[in-house]
C-alpha cells in the first residue's frame, strides 16, 4: 500500500508539532510521500510563516533593507531546528539565497514559496528521508493553471525508484521556469497531485481538526462529525462555506478513486472523515451537513409567457457578463426567473445591469431582493428518504424564519434555502435541531 501525506501548517508550527509528524509517519510504513506546508501559528496572536515571507517581497519591492524581517524568519525555523537537535543544517545558507533572489528580482510567489521549501528541507533531514523540489515536477502552463500531463509524467518518473520522500507543498515552476505558487492553501493541491500521479491508495490530509462537522462550529455548539463524505457532497458545503480541505485538491484523486482521510495531528488515535467517490455507508443521519454564506441579492425577472420565448434566460444572464458579475443560483417559474448574486459584486452596478435586462429581454418588470443568505441542506441520505424538504420547513416554521428562496438540484443531493441575513444562525440551528439534535 501507498501513502501519501500532507500536514497543515498548524501541525507543522514548532519543533513540538515536528515531532507528533514524525511519530505518525513512522507508526505507518506504508506513509511514503510526505508533503509539508509552512510553520503556521503558534498561537492566536503568532504570524504564520507566509505571511512573513509575503511581508519581507514587500519590504524587497520597495528596495528596503531585508535584513530585519529576514532575521525574524530565520529565527522561527532556528527554534525548530534546535528544538529538533539537527545539527547539520545550514539555515544561514537559506537566508542568503533567499536574500540574494529577492534583492535581484523580488517576486512575491518566489518569497511566498519559501516557507513549504525550507520546511520541506527540514522535515527531510530529521527524517532521514530523500527531498523532491517541487520546482523539477510540478507544471503551470501559461494561463497559470496546472500542465496536469507534463505533471504527472515527471511526478511518476521522480519517484518511481524513491521508497520515502519529502515533497514540498503550495509552488511548481511556470513555462519560463520560474517559481509559481497555487491560492493559499495549495499544499492540499499538491499532495492530491502527487497520490494522483502515484496511484496512491490514500491519501491522508493532517490538520488540526478530526475531519469535517456537520455544521460551522461558531454557530452549533460541539456539531456532530462526519465520519464519511462522497466527493459531490463535499462539493456542495465546500461551495457554501464549510472547508478543511482546498477545493481545488479533490480533483486529482477523485479522476482516480482515491480516498481522502482528514485527520488531527493532535488526536491521531480519531479516525476523521473519509471522503469518497462513492459508498454503501448507510448515514447516521438524514443530512450530511448544513453550510451557507451571508451577503446576496436576489434580482426577480419577470416577463409573461417567459418560459415559452427562446433565448430569454440567456439575454438575462448577458446583462449580468457583461457587467463581470457571476451568478450563485437561478430558480425559475413560468413566467419568473431569478438570478442570485454575491451582494459586493452586484450593489455597485446595479443599475447597469437592470439597465441591460431591460434592453436585452423586455421583461415586464425587474425587483432586487437585498440582505439575504443562502443555507445548503446537503446529505446522499435526502434522496432515499421522503418529507426531508417537508421536515426543514416546518423547523424554519417553528423558528419564525421567514423563507425566501428554494432551489432543489435534480440529483436530491441538496436543498438551498433562502432566509434573511438576521435569520442565518436561527435557521442554521433550526435545521441542525430537527436532524441531528433531535436523535442525539
Amino acid at each position: 500500500m501507498v501513502k501519501v501525506v500532507k500536514f497543515g501548517g498548524s501541525s507543522l508550527a514548532d519543533a513540538k508539532q515536528f515531532k507528533k509528524v514524525a511519530e505518525i509517519i513512522k507508526a505507518d510504513p506504508d506513509r511514503r510521500y510526505i508533503v509539508p506546508s509552512a510553520p503556521g501559528k503558534r498561537h492566536d496572536d503568532d504570524t504564520k510563516v507566509t505571511d512573513m515571507l509575503i511581508e519581507l517581497y514587500e519590504i524587497a519591492s520597495k528596495g528596503k533593507n531585508l535584513d530585519k524581517k529576514l532575521n525574524e524568519i530565520k529565527a522561527r525555523y532556528c527554534a525548530i531546528i534546535e528544538g529538533l537537535g539537527i545539527k547539520d543544517f545550514d539555515i544561514d545558507k537559506e537566508m542568503k539565497e533567499i536574500k540574494a533572489e529577492l534583492e535581484y528580482n523580488p517576486t512575491c510567489d518566489f518569497a511566498a514559496s519559501r516557507g513549504e521549501y525550507i520546511n520541506g528541507l527540514i522535515m527531510a533531514n530529521y527524517l532521514g528521508y530523500e527531498f523532491v523540489d517541487p520546482k523539477d515536477i510540478i507544471f503551470f502552463n501559461e494561463e497559470h493553471g496546472l500542465n496536469s500531463y507534463k505533471t504527472e509524467k515527471r511526478v511518476r518518473e521522480r519517484l518511481k525508484d524513491v521508497e520515502y520522500a519529502v515533497i514540498p507543498g503550495f509552488f511548481g515552476s511556470s513555462k519560463e521556469g520560474e517559481i509559481m505558487t497555487f491560492s493559499r492553501g495549495g499544499s492540499d493541491i499538491t499532495g492530491s497531485i502527487i497520490a494522483g500521479a502515484v496511484k496512491a491508495d490514500v491519501y491522508e490530509n493532517w490538520t488540526d481538526v478530526s475531519g469535517f462537522l456537520a455544521a460551522d462550529p461558531r454557530i452549533i455548539e460541539n456539531p456532530v462529525g462526519i465520519d464519511m463524505i462522497t466527493y459531490r457532497e463535499l462539493r456542495e458545503l465546500s461551495y457554501m462555506g464549510a472547508s478543511v480541505l482546498h477545493e481545488d485538491a479533490i480533483f486529482p484523486v477523485r479522476s482516480v478513486g482515491i480516498p481522502i482521510n482528514i485527520r488531527n495531528t493532535n488526536k491521531p488515535e480519531d479516525e476523521g472523515t473519509w471522503i469518497v467517490e462513492s459508498t454503501g455507508h448507510k448515514p447516521e443521519y438524514v443530512i450530511t451537513g448544513i453550510a451557507g454564506k451571508q451577503g446576496f441579492c436576489a434580482v426577480s425577472i419577470t416577463k409573461a409567457l417567459m418560459n415559452s420565448e427562446i433565448g430569454f434566460g440567456r439575454k438575462v444572464l448577458q446583462a449580468f457578463e457583461e457587467n463581470d458579475i457571476s451568478f450563485e443560483h437561478m430558480p425559475s417559474g413560468i413566467d419568473t426567473m431569478t438570478v442570485v448574486v454575491h451582494a459586493d459584486e452586484f450593489i455597485e452596478k446595479e443599475q447597469q445591469v437592470v439597465s441591460a435586462i431591460h434592453r436585452l429581454s423586455e421583461p415586464d418588470a425587474v425587483e432586487i431582493e437585498t440582505d439575504l443568505a443562502l443555507i445548503a441542506v446537503v446529505g446522499r441520505g435526502m434522496k432515499s428518504t421522503r418529507g426531508t424538504a417537508g421536515r426543514i420547513f416546518a423547523a424554519l416554521s417553528h423558528a419564525h424564519v421567514n423563507v425566501r428562496m428554494i432551489d432543489q438540484g435534480s440529483s436530491e443531493l441538496n436543498i438551498i434555502i433562502g432566509v434573511e441575513n438576521a435569520d442565518f444562525e436561527k435557521a442554521i440551528k433550526s435545521i441542525y435541531d430537527i436532524f441531528v439534535t433531535t436523535k442525539l
